[in-house]
């Protein structure tokens, strides 16, 4: 009885979905470079994903489709880089796939943004709450909600975007990657500095259709 009782429970466990980690501290296993501190123009270094000024993109070697995502960040001034959603691992990342602003849009040079480009948005597609970053240097906490055509961020505690796939594709019909459903998770980097830490993942099951 306790043998199944285990197994029900581990079963349960499994359906529900845990946490993993997506990086390890150590090297780019789950990013394409098992063993190495350096990939796509990104270090390891003290426990931390860190860009250079040649960063480009650097996606996970799986694709995921709803899930949730944990990270923090820490940017430099006037820093730029982007977190790819639905990614398929070729072309612009903000157009075949799509990608969430990671952005210190308090830097002077970035005085007349787009509502879309502040941090949060969703770039070309939606806009998110400003206001709700941390000073320059500090480290932020960002929580990504994927769960069929639903897209949430939330930064340091606060929601700031929320968007449907489904209505932008009904606004928005040229946009490639606004119709995907799965892809993969990729740091889009534009050669600035930005640090990422505590990268976690928990996959979330599979809506049922109508």
């Amino acid at each position: 009885m306790k043998a199944m009782l285990l197994a029900i429970a581990t079963i349960s466990s499994a359906c529900a979905g845990e946490f993993v980690d997506l990086f390890n501290g150590k090297d780019f296993s789950n990013w394409g470079a098992a063993g190495k501190a350096e990939q796509a123009g990104y270090e390891v270094k003290d426990g931390t994903i860190t860009s250079t000024r040649k960063c480009r993109v650097l996606k996970t070697e799986k694709q995921y489709s709803n899930y949730v995502l944990h990270f923090e960040f820490k940017l430099t001034p006037g820093a730029n880089n982007g977190l790819g959603i639905h990614y398929p691992g070729q072309g612009d990342a903000a157009y075949t796939g799509m990608e969430i602003q990671i952005l210190d849009n308090t830097h002077p040079k970035y005085a007349n943004l787009k509502d879309f480009q502040f941090h949060g948005g969703l770039y070309t597609l939606v806009a998110a709450k400003k206001g709700h970053l941390k000073p320059v240097g500090e480290w932020n906490k960002e929580v990504v909600t994927i769960d069929g055509a639903n897209v949430k961020v939330e930064l340091n505690g606060t929601v700031i975007m929320e968007a449907n796939l489904d209505d932008i594709n009904k606004t928005k019909p040229k946009h490639q990657g606004a119709k995907r459903r799965e892809g993969h998770i990729a740091f889009c980097g534009h050669g600035d500095i930005v640090s990422f830490k505590k990268i976690k993942i928990k996959e979330l099951a599979a809506k049922k259709a109508k």
